[in-house]
């Protein structure tokens, strides 16, 4: 079956690589960026099964000279996105059809000759940033985790301020901390005091956010509808929003977070392309009131795409134990949609460019196991998460791991994945 008469995505392909792990089958392909063992120098790269194929060994071989023509070695030959995505929607689903009709079961035996240069398993390859961040935008769209927060930062105000159903609230974070690195360093920064001067202190509450992040290309000037901005994004990969909660009780009035956010984003390390999530698309969520002309939703602005935060402690590495569970959320519970965050932000003549990041906020839901973050999970530490190893957390302590996964599903496609993100904590040396 063919969604949307995208034959990537039909649910009868297969592969001739060998799967193995179900994130990546051939309806996927997500690009990263790969360092092979012995080498210094990145390449571009999906991922299918176990394996990444290296995207860089085919273009300097010419596989897809036939179907690319000249674009082939520009487009992926190259250590980074970069140059795909600042190429248009048309382009993108050219090298996604050639790149799928090398994978396939029936390609001539011929043309996988290459392939023992080009497939690498996963677990030999290290995953660095795959593209050159352009700017950084964290919104804050789902209604619950704003909700949760409002009551827990707020105690006694206005759980949910009176903009907030207005317009996709969001801030310009640091695009220069936008990393794929396995470790995040415990910041320091200002804590209130009860004498009312502040500490210059390590975080006491560093706690992680369950985010998706969209990756921008066909550069967009001027303003543009929810669903024009559809068409200028490139993918959705798995985001982790570090925050320090007692700095940003701090400093975040009145111009909101700062320091308690900037010091670390990570990003996951694989790029699932918009058109490998178009079977997972969902009716956008009732807004009330109604959103203003300028920001009406698509009709099918929502992803199912489910999410789920796990923690080890150290003592639970050291023994190998199997990480807990700790939270699952589901995007499409997002109040405010992709394309509505879009076009919020070119609302005003901003221009949307390639390698631009724009993070969906914390994606909560209405349970307390589906509160995206720590601060939510613990009630700001009033309600301690308790480990499998009998220890228990308010907030993330120096050699715990954190690992995020995501699936998007429906009964009528082949479910595709996000890999992981994980990260674990250590102190500032």
């Amino acid at each position: 079956m063919h969604a949307h008469g995208d034959a990537t995505t039909d649910t009868a392909l297969a592969t001739w690589v060998p799967i193995g792990d179900a994130d990546f089958p051939i309806q996927n392909l997500p690009y990263g960026a790969i360092v092979r063992d012995g080498e210094t120098e990145p390449h571009l790269a999906v991922a299918i099964g176990d394996h990444a194929l290296d995207l860089g060994v085919l273009a300097r071989e010419g596989t897809f000279d036939d179907v690319l023509g000249a674009d082939a070695r520009t487009l992926l030959g190259g250590p980074s996105l970069d140059a795909l995505l600042a190429r248009d929607r048309t382009t993108w689903r050219r090298v996604r059809a050639a790149i799928s009709r090398y994978l396939r079961a029936d390609t001539p035996a011929v043309r996988r000759e290459i392939s023992t240069r080009a497939l690498v398993l996963r677990r030999d390859v290290r995953n660095v940033l795959p593209l050159t961040v352009g700017a950084y935008v964290d919104f804050y769209a789902s209604l619950e985790h704003a909700t949760n927060l409002g009551r827990i930062l707020r105690p006694g105000e206005e759980s949910l301020l009176p903009n907030w159903r207005w317009l996709p609230i969001g801030y310009h974070g640091r695009a220069s901390t936008i990393h794929c690195e396995t470790v995040v360093r415990r910041p320091h920064g200002q804590i209130a005091r009860a004498s009312g001067v502040p500490q210059y202190a390590a975080t006491h509450k560093l706690d992680y956010e369950i985010e998706l992040a969209c990756i921008t290309g066909d550069a967009s000037a001027g303003p543009i509808t929810a669903e024009r901005a559809r068409d200028t994004v490139f993918g959705v990969a798995l985001l982790c929003d570090w925050s320090a909660r007692d700095l940003q009780a701090w400093e975040y009035r009145p111009l909101g977070p700062f320091l308690s956010k900037s010091f670390a984003t990570t990003l996951g390390p694989w790029i699932v392309s918009i058109d490998a999530l178009e079977p997972f698309r969902r009716a956008s969520r009732v807004q009330e009131p109604p959103p203003l002309p300028h920001l009406v939703a698509e009709s099918r602005g929502a992803f199912d795409i489910v999410a789920s935060a796990s923690l080890r402690s150290a003592a639970m590495i050291a023994r190998g134990d199997v990480p807990d569970r700790v939270a699952e959320v589901n995007a499409r519970d997002l109040y405010w949609t992709i394309g509505q965050q879009l076009a919020h932000v070119a609302s005003n003549g901003t221009r949307i460019r390639a390698g631009d990041v724009y993070a969906s906020g914390t994606i909560s839901g209405r349970e307390p196991e589906n509160g995206g973050s720590l601060i939510e999970r613990t009630r700001d530490g009033t309600a301690p998460l308790r480990l499998s190893d009998g220890t228990t957390r308010a907030y993330l302590e120096d050699g715990d791991e954190v690992t995020f996964r995501a699936q998007a599903r429906d009964s009528h496609a082949v479910a595709i994945g996000f890999g992981s993100l994980c990260a674990r904590v250590v102190g500032r040396s």
